[in-house]
């Protein structure tokens, strides 16, 4: 009796888990609802004409620094917030605008970055959400601290002088050698402080969680690529109470920033793992001070 052949066996695609789909499908949903709002709340605010009038050499100058800070963020983990507001404090602009600005731009920077992470397998699930709740609590009280309760005239050497401290934590961060691997304790506590400094500074969650993170000997690609993730909800959090309590005052900053920095995200994400992190960190934290020390030797002198 002849053996019969077997037929061959066809592999069955697995059906993606509908987990996956969430970490495309919330940043989307929850910008869709934040440029309706922006629509409904603000449309009105805006003729033709003074909406092209804004297309000048402000807009393209916020347009690249926009993709300048997100590659800077996107490949170290860090300085979206700090590079961003450097800039801007430096141009004279407040505090408050500035932050808002910047947090409310991250909102789709960040929703950019983090659906970019995930599509390169950057991000270590259990570490995002265990930083996420935490730094969402930190980044409302921070932000509404500064929208509603702080006099960002007051507090804008304060701010420049704590930029200039970031930069010396990036720069140091450069040059200090790859520590072993150690226990990460209170990760809570980082992400609170983290998510709080970054709401009234407009910026340090990356400075203040990931340089943590990688000091005690993490893996550079997954830390960055979780609290890039978990920045989005950082991001949303504090944008969302600016909007409630500070509105938009300057939609050309917002805009510039917004752009320019979905532009560069994917190219930051996949920059990751392929560049030499320690160098690019020394320039972007000289350049923080740089820009920290002129705003903060203005208001003395």
């Amino acid at each position: 009796m002849s053996s019969m052949t077997k037929p061959p066996v066809i592999p069955v695609e697995k059906p993606r888990d509908i987990e996956d789909w969430l970490w495309v499908g919330i940043p989307v949903g929850l910008l869709t609802i934040i440029i309706g709002y922006l629509i409904y709340k603000h449309a009105g605010s805006f003729t033709i004409d003074s909406f092209m009038a804004g297309f000048n050499s402000d807009l393209a100058f916020y347009l690249m620094v926009g993709v300048l800070a997100q590659l800077v963020d996107g490949a170290l983990g860090m300085g979206y917030g700090a590079t961003a507001t450097s800039f801007l404090l430096t141009l004279g602009v407040p505090p408050a605008v500035s932050s808002t600005s910047v947090h409310l731009s991250e909102m789709f920077t960040t929703g950019a970055s983090a659906i970019s992470h995930f599509k390169f397998k950057n991000i270590n699930k259990k570490l995002f959400k265990t930083l996420l709740i935490p730094g969402v609590i930190g980044s409302v009280i921070g932000a509404y601290l500064l929208s509603d309760v702080i006099d960002g005239n007051v507090i804008k050497p304060f701010i420049s002088a704590y930029m200039v401290v970031l930069g010396c934590i990036i720069v140091s961060k450069g040059i200090k050698k790859t520590n072993v691997k150690k226990p990460t304790k209170r990760l809570g506590v980082l992400a609170i402080f983290g998510g709080f400094m970054d709401a009234v500074g407009g910026g340090g969650w990356g400075p203040i969680v990931t340089s943590t993170l990688i000091g005690r000997g993490r893996d550079p690609r997954y830390t960055i690529g979780s609290v890039n993730a978990a920045e989005f909800a950082v991001a949303f959090a504090s944008g969302v109470t600016f909007l409630l309590f500070e509105g938009i005052n300057s939609w050309q900053v917002v805009l510039g920033l917004m752009l320019g920095g979905m532009i560069a995200a994917p190219l930051g994400a996949y920059l990751v793992n392929r560049v030499n992190r320690r160098p690019l960190m020394v320039i972007v934290g000289l350049l923080v001070i740089f820009l920290g020390l002129r705003v903060v030797l203005k208001a003395i002198l």
